[in-house]
């Protein structure tokens, strides 16, 4: 047993074969551990083989988490993988911290994916670049656990004390005799595993890890390379109908008139069906409802969508357009009015200064638009109902689509499938919700299919963004910071009241401002959401970083400094800063400042560490320029320095490179996939990415009119400096989007003299 996060526990115990067929359904014996994570100490295991129900009220914050573990006769080790893989390699991380401590035969180890169900394996959303860092610590002591019981019970099928027994290379080895038993055949000849006590796990001492910081190809990576993996739009069931929605292109529009008959002469469609819609706001697993096609393939559906003709309602959202609410954002950040944070008096510290820098950031609506856009297939028989979805938050689409059918949450089953790309979008589960209202509906298994356009103008967008930022200079040295952002925040989808962000979202970038500068302010302009808005790889360190990144490009230019050394300059001496007591409930992504303290001296290192890296301070050609910027997000500390070469309103991106202290490294080629995708992510929001809104609806909807990055855009070779560590695993999928785009426009700044401070980047 061992304590984390304060009031967080993570227990391990042993079931019998009752209780493991019980908790996971699989007809197996050998040795089965549990092991479970709670969010107070007084839960725990209640002797059946399953962890308690979770307590009552909205989802946790803690993750909550019930694991299985079973070793069979033959001595294949198999974990129960209860988050979702997306291609971040978390079935692939888990595993290898488990088979490290266990000393298990990596080619013996294999990966199940469990269903959706809090009672088995509590909370599964695998969101926020949580699990590897929640999971580290648990996984290692239920390795050892096992390890331990192993040689426990091989000394004593041998009757040798268990001082002589070692296990290792999945083998359990007698030092004296040199008699050997596979993990199998000690399993096999054990016949109550709770009779075996042990001492307690005796984890390994770093240098004798075998699996935790090797590269190691993802254990799906065979079945995507041939085609097998099962994607959430490869789910298919007998009898199974394919749907297409006509949904509001406004926010809280309804359906004012359809050509029905128009959509079932064509061929293959079967149903049309109207659905309910959704006011503004409604929340996150609410559909927006419309005119659902039914058909025998997609493209009848799709034509029959089209045949349709549907009209439509004005709501109050009907007059959304980007471009003017950009102005009433730029207003709303002049004024401000929320404070969060505040040392100091900037107004009369920036009315004592010799400069004052006084600047505006922009950045747009962005779309996940990942490659496999939503979709779930969905049977109901009864009050039950089982769904096949790719999703990254099975618990929460349980609950909503029990509330909308009117049945209970334990007749919902969830199948997770392999999710092609996730970025945020498919852990609000309105597209699931949809499925499961059509197949009740219709009486018929149901797969709701989103195309691209579906996907890009009805998402639930990343935030549009202001941020006004003023600088007090005052003998070279910066004496005052005042930042205002105006953006609309997340909650502004569930709650109309809602006009200013969370103290969460603030906490991703803008609050935790780490600079010493003696008078700070930091608060938000009131924003009301006018669409959809959710979270989206990085969240808002997106905004926060391109503005903070930029703002301090400026402040090194204002004061005659090198970039690099105006970064260094401005952290100051190493330290631990409180900003649980500088700002009222700050969350520090939801760990302890205790556990997880925000280091200066991390930041710095990783920033002298790109620099040289990259040959900072080198001579560039004329037209060629570097940029650096430097964040901490998800707990993780990124420097990144670009390469770029401008000619006429082209750029190029020669080199990008990272240096990342993300404290323990798991897998080391999955975290340099993780930077080089999400440089490429970044590339695309700097370069092309943009949503904007005329009329209410989505202006853009396909890869034609919202581009990604390019092979031309992309940086032709990503460097990625991963730096030793000890310290605890942290995030890593969303890190490496916020330092990009600043970089880059950092170093068009160098090349040009041009400052760009709003994205997408134009030269024209």
């Amino acid at each position: 047993m061992s304590k984390r996060k304060d009031a967080v526990e993570a227990k391990i115990w042993r079931l019998d074969r009752r209780g493991f067929l019980k908790a996971t359904g699989w007809a197996t014996g050998g040795l089965a551990l549990g092991v479970g994570l709670w969010g107070c100490k007084d839960n725990g295991p209640n002797g059946e083989g399953a962890p308690p129900p979770p307590p009552p009220g909205p989802p946790r914050i803690l993750p909550d988490a019930m694991l299985y573990i079973n070793i069979d006769n033959e001595g294949t080790v198999t974990l129960v993988a209860h988050r979702s893989e997306m291609g971040q390699g978390v079935r692939t991380a888990l595993p290898q911290v488990l088979a490290d401590e266990l000393d298990a035969d990596w080619d013996r180890v294999r990966v199940v994916q469990a269903d959706g169900d809090e009672s088995k394996w509590g909370d599964q959303n695998t969101d926020g670049s949580y699990t590897v860092r929640m999971f580290y610590e648990p996984m290692r002591e239920a390795g050892a656990m096992a390890r331990r019981m192993l040689e426990y019970s091989a000394a004593a099928i041998w009757a040798v004390p268990v001082g002589e027994v070692k296990a290792e290379k999945h083998q359990v080895k007698h030092t004296a005799s040199d008699k050997v038993l596979d993990y199998g055949e000690v399993v096999a000849q054990t016949e109550d595993w709770k009779a075996v006590e042990i001492d307690g796990p005796q984890l390994k001492a770093r240098e004798a890890f075998t699996q935790i910081g090797k590269g190691t190809a993802i254990v799906d990576l065979d079945d995507m390379l041939t085609g097998q993996a099962g994607y959430g739009m490869d789910a298919n069931i007998e009898g199974m109908k394919y749907a297409v929605i006509a949904r509001p292109p406004v926010v809280g529009s309804s359906v004012d008139g359809f050509n029905k008959e128009a959509a079932l002469a064509v061929p293959g469609v079967e149903q049309v069906i109207q659905m309910d819609t959704a006011p503004f706001p409604a929340g996150f697993d609410t559909p927006k409802g419309g005119v659902a096609v039914i058909a025998t393939n997609t493209w009848a559906a799709i034509k029959g969508r089209d045949a349709l003709g549907v009209t439509w309602t004005k709501s109050d959202y009907s007059n959304y357009d980007t471009e003017a609410y950009i102005e009433e954002l730029k207003a709303s950040a002049e004024t401000g009015g929320n404070v969060y944070r505040k040392e100091g008096d900037t107004a009369a510290a920036q009315q004592a200064s010799s400069e004052v820098l006084d600047t505006t950031y922009i950045t747009p609506h962005l779309s996940h638009t990942p490659m496999e856009p939503p979709c779930a297939l969905a049977k109901v028989t009864g009050d039950k109902c089982e769904l096949w979805a790719p999703t990254q938050n099975p618990q929460w689409a349980r609950g909503a689509i029990a509330g909308r059918l009117g049945i209970k949450e334990s007749d919902v089953k969830i199948n997770v499938t392999l999710l092609g790309g996730g970025f945020g979008r498919k852990s609000k589960p309105d597209f699931m919700v949809e499925a499961a209202i059509l197949a009740k509906e219709t009486g018929e298994p149901i797969k709701v299919v989103w195309t691209r356009e579906d996907d890009v103008q009805h998402d639930l967008y990343h935030s549009i963004s202001v941020q006004r930022i003023r600088v007090g200079l005052k003998d070279n040295a910066v004496d005052s910071w005042h930042q205002t952002a105006a953006f609309p925040p997340i909650g502004g989808t569930a709650n109309k009241e809602t006009v200013h962000p969370s103290v969460g979202e603030v906490g991703l970038g803008l609050v935790d401002f780490p600079y010493r500068v003696p008078n700070v302010t930091i608060e938000t302009g009131a924003s009301p959401a006018k669409t959809r808005i959710g979270w989206l790889r990085s969240v808002a360190n997106i905004q926060h970083g391109f503005s903070l990144g930029g703002m301090l490009d400026e402040v090194a230019h204002a004061r005659g400094l090198d970039p690099k050394d105006n970064l260094l300059d401005m952290l100051g001496d190493d330290r631990s800063i409180p900003f649980d007591e500088m700002v009222e409930g700050f969350t520090n992504y939801n760990t302890s400042v205790n556990e997880y303290p925000w280091e200066t001296g991390r930041l710095k290192a990783v920033i002298e560490q790109v620099a040289k890296d990259s040959g900072w301070g080198k001579k560039m050609p004329a037209g060629s320029g570097l940029g650096i910027c430097a964040h901490r997000s998800f707990l993780t500390y990124v420097a990144c320095v670009v390469e770029v070469k401008v000619t006429g309103n082209q750029i190029t991106i020669p080199n990008l490179w990272y240096a990342v202290d993300c404290g323990t490294v798991v897998n080391p080629d999955r975290v340099r996939s993780q930077f080089e995708g999400g440089a490429n992510f970044a590339l695309s929001a700097a370069l092309r990415s943009e949503i904007t809104f005329k009329n209410g609806a989505a202006v853009q909807s396909n890869f034609h009119d919202y581009q990604v990055a390019r092979m031309t855009d992309a940086a032709q070779k990503v460097h990625v400096h991963l730096m030793p560590s000890e310290a605890l695993p942290t995030g890593v999928g969303e890190p490496p989007v916020p330092p990009v785009a600043p970089a880059l426009c950092n170093a068009i700044f160098a090349a040009t003299g041009k400052r760009i401070r709003q994205l997408p980047i134009s030269l024209g």
